[in-house]
């Protein structure tokens, strides 16, 4: 009876004892196993939010994915260094004998230490040449070189072309991950200060990162300017970091011999015979005159004025002794893409290199030579960035006449505008084209075809050249954007048709044409009062 009153008495004391227990395991555990935010503190999962198991296993995930991250980003940039370092090494053992190093001492190579300390020094003499501790005098306010912006996710640019947006998240892969790299760094540096011994500090991360800038000068390097967060409202970090550009390597010397390589021109066409004269006209002097390799194939949609095209073509082969041409006739609706396709396909002789180009083009005999210097089988294709004529009667509406076609062919802000969002105008030789896989067949009408060969050449292992050319033209003419296009080809044939009117300067100038005439009005009015 004892007994069983003494554990009566004890049970609930061991009970509660029991539970004080378990309360203190479980506080320990969670002290213990919660992941630590940016500032060390403890984050817990909110109400409402992902359980608390999974908010654990999200939080620990993405600690993990951010330092997997970072040692693989510092594992790249110890291979680059050893690559840069090594490749260093050869050029300068290379260029000992004919010119002395930037810093007049010449490398002895028995001594490997002597060698990479030269390498440093020059390193460090293009941090001094560039302006990063202190300015220069420069001649003009144009010479300045001026910095873009960025964030984490933006970059803001003064970067001029159609194509770019004064703010945009950087698509291209190489300026992404330069970037990216740069933060990487800057983090780094941050938590690892030179001199600090083992002094506590604290723990940067990306997520700290404000904003950067940054400017390249071509000669020596790219300067960066990174800000970070401090330990108060008021205290913020910088880091200056800057990439020396090298010596100029040469990579390759060879000789090109483009004597036979032949040109077949394919214009899909439909109507518009008045601008096949003008097409025939530039064709017979730049291409049969000057060149003379070249071939012409036409691609013809329907009949309504077909007959006048092909005597247009009759007469110049008789006049030029021009036998070089194709001329083939489909019994459907135009499709630019369709009519590419075909030509290229019709050819039957030797590989050769492709110009699809349009009617409303005018191309030099340099051009022509660009394209093929440009290209290469399984190797390059060529995606010039023509220049867009403005609409000749706004141009020239103040002179006494419009000047000839020749004279109205300069490269200037007033005439005319690079057509950075345009890949219709392209050279790749027939094997390329048949490989990747052609056109679109789906895509009728203007518009679209081109885009989408353009990523398949982009997709593939083929070097894509893409750059301005002097010596190709899209001539003006009056855009009509049919009803039967799609809503999305239809948008963009209009805001092609807005930006091939003038310029911003000479549409101001017609926007406000009343205001100016009532200006002019009154100045002269006061003129003949006084």
């Amino acid at each position: 009876m004892i007994l069983r009153r003494r554990f009566v008495l004890f049970l609930p004391r061991f009970v509660g004892l029991l539970m004080v227990a378990c309360c203190l395991v479980t506080i320990v555990y969670m002290l213990a196993c919660t992941p630590k935010g940016d500032n060390q503190q403890f984050s817990l999962p909110r109400v409402h939010s992902l359980t608390m198991k999974e908010g654990y296993e999200a939080i620990l995930q993405e600690r993990e994915e951010y330092h997997l991250n970072y040692i693989i980003s510092l594992k790249k940039q110890i291979a680059q260094l050893k690559a840069e370092l090594q490749g260093r090494s050869e050029q300068f053992k290379n260029m000992q004998d004919q010119h002395p190093d930037p810093l007049g001492i010449r490398l002895d190579h028995s001594n490997l230490e002597k060698a990479h300390a030269n390498l440093l020094a020059f390193l460090h003499s293009q941090i001094d040449k560039a302006e990063v501790h202190s300015g220069v005098k420069l001649s003009t306010e144009y010479a300045v070189v001026p910095f873009e912006t960025f964030t984490l996710q933006k970059v803001y640019q003064l970067e001029t072309g159609l194509t770019r947006h004064p703010e945009e998240k950087p698509v291209r892969k190489d300026k992404r991950n330069e970037l990216i790299e740069v933060i990487e760094l800057a983090v780094g540096s941050l938590n690892n200060p030179e001199g600090d011994g083992n002094a506590k500090h604290r723990v940067y991360t990306a997520s700290d990162f404000i904003e950067g800038i940054y400017r390249t000068e071509k000669d020596k390097g790219t300067l960066y300017e990174l800000t970070f967060k401090g330990d108060t409202k008021h205290q913020f970090k910088k880091i200056v970091l800057f990439r020396p550009f090298g010596p100029v390597m040469k990579v390759k010397n060879e000789n090109v011999n483009v004597a036979d390589t032949l040109i077949n021109v394919i214009v899909p066409l439909a109507k518009r015979a008045s601008k096949f004269r003008q097409f025939m006209q530039n064709f017979r002097e730049m291409g049969i005159q000057q060149d003379g390799k070249i071939h012409l194939t036409v691609v013809y949609f329907g009949k309504e004025q077909m007959n006048e095209v092909k005597s247009i073509l009759e007469n110049t082969s008789k006049s030029a002794n021009f036998k070089n041409f194709t001329f083939i006739q489909l019994n459907e609706e135009f499709s630019r893409g369709k009519g590419l396709d075909v030509g290229a396909r019709f050819w039957k002789g030797n590989n050769v290199v492709l110009f699809f180009c349009d009617v409303d083009i005018y191309f030099t005999a340099e051009f022509l030579n660009s394209c093929r210097l440009n290209t290469q089988p399984g190797k390059k294709v060529f995606y010039p960035v023509l220049f867009s004529q403005y609409n000749p009667s706004i141009i020239y509406g103040h002179h006494d006449s419009i000047p000839s076609l020749k004279q109205q062919l300069v490269i200037k802000k007033e005439t005319g505008f690079w057509r950075d969002f345009g890949f219709g105008m392209t050279c790749q030789y027939r094997s390329d084209f048949i490989n990747i896989g052609g056109f679109d067949l789906d895509i009728k009408g203007w518009g679209g075809e081109d885009v989408h060969l353009y990523r398949k050449y982009i997709h593939s292992n083929l070097m894509v050249i893409r750059t301005p050319v002097r010596g190709l033209f899209h001539l003006w003419h009056e855009k009509q954007c049919l009803d039967e296009l799609t809503p999305e080809q239809y948008k963009m044939c209009m805001q092609s048709k807005a930006m091939n009117e003038a310029s911003h300067g000479q549409l101001g100038m017609l926007v406000f044409k009343q205001e100016i005439e009532t200006h002019l009005h009154r100045q002269k009015w006061s003129k003949k009062k006084t």
